[in-house]
């Protein structure tokens, strides 16, 4: 699947806020004043490295592009640290939902539908771009990074997350394309695979997902002055549907040294 069709099918999927299997685990239903704050507590609790790799609390008076908004946590948290937000989503419930939330918020700032694969801002508009989770679903993350890298003033920052393809999840879940990936016999990702890392509530994948390895991240990001890359995030080990090793306990060990996702901090 590429291009318009690609497009069509991940604004139809992300249509239903990542982050909603999470919510009905906690048993929220609905997004009321009072739900989104519990909603918000245990997302950060969930990713307590996040606004260590995401310096919320440094973007304020500055003009920030977030891609990729899902339930729209994040991008709060940088509307509310006085940053000059804007948000953009291929999908319609994500750009209604932080909507929702700068105005209940009383917050400055604007989310609108659009593509990162043609971003709809001028050249060197902003001083940070802030997409998690979003480019590695697009289709094209070399675009994705040549237009962070365009519409950033000389000096701005990317703050980025993609998944690793060298993570220790797909090490046991699905060596024979991971070691094929290291022999140079890259395929795409299964849809068990993809199924895996994000669905919907129905149970179906992403209609896309592509791993990507720290080396290929630092080819893509070339142009820029200065990049740095780190691994987080880990899941469960468990056996036999049984946890043998909590995730709480891996975070901090496993998560640096072979994590889910690649964290960047990039300086045009």
């Amino acid at each position: 699947m590429m291009g318009a069709s690609l497009d069509q099918a991940n604004a139809q999927f992300w249509d239903e806020l990542c982050g909603s299997t999470f919510a009905r685990q906690l048993g929220i239903t609905d997004h009321s004043f009072d739900s989104l704050p519990r909603f918000d507590h245990a997302y950060f609790e969930r990713y307590p490295y996040l606004l260590r790799r995401v310096p919320v609390a440094a973007m304020r008076g500055r003009k920030v592009l977030e891609i990729g908004l899902g339930y729209g946590t994040l991008g709060q948290r940088i509307a509310e640290s006085g940053a000059h937000y804007t948000g953009l989503d291929l999908a319609e419930g994500p750009v209604r939902m932080m909507s929702a939330r700068l105005k209940m918020g009383s917050l400055q700032g604007s989310a609108a539908r659009g593509s990162m694969l043609s971003c709809p801002f001028p050249d060197q508009s902003f001083d940070c771009v802030v997409s998690i989770g979003c480019f590695h679903h697009t289709g094209d993350i070399q675009r994705c990074v040549d237009e962070t890298w365009r519409v950033l003033k000389p000096g701005g920052r990317a703050y980025l997350m993609l998944y690793s393809r060298y993570s220790y999840l797909r090490w046991l879940k699905w060596f024979g394309p991971t070691l094929g990936s290291l022999l140079g016999r890259a395929q795409a990702a299964s849809e068990g695979e993809r199924r895996a890392y994000d669905s919907d509530l129905a149970g179906a994948a992403a209609p896309e997902t592509v791993f990507v390895s720290r080396t290929e991240l630092r080819r893509a990001m070339k142009r820029f002055s200065a990049v740095s890359l780190a691994l987080e995030n880990a899941t469960h080990l468990g056996f036999r549907g049984r946890t043998i090793i909590p995730r709480r306990y891996l975070l901090s060990s496993v998560g640096r040294l072979a994590g889910l996702d690649i964290y960047v901090d990039a300086a045009k």
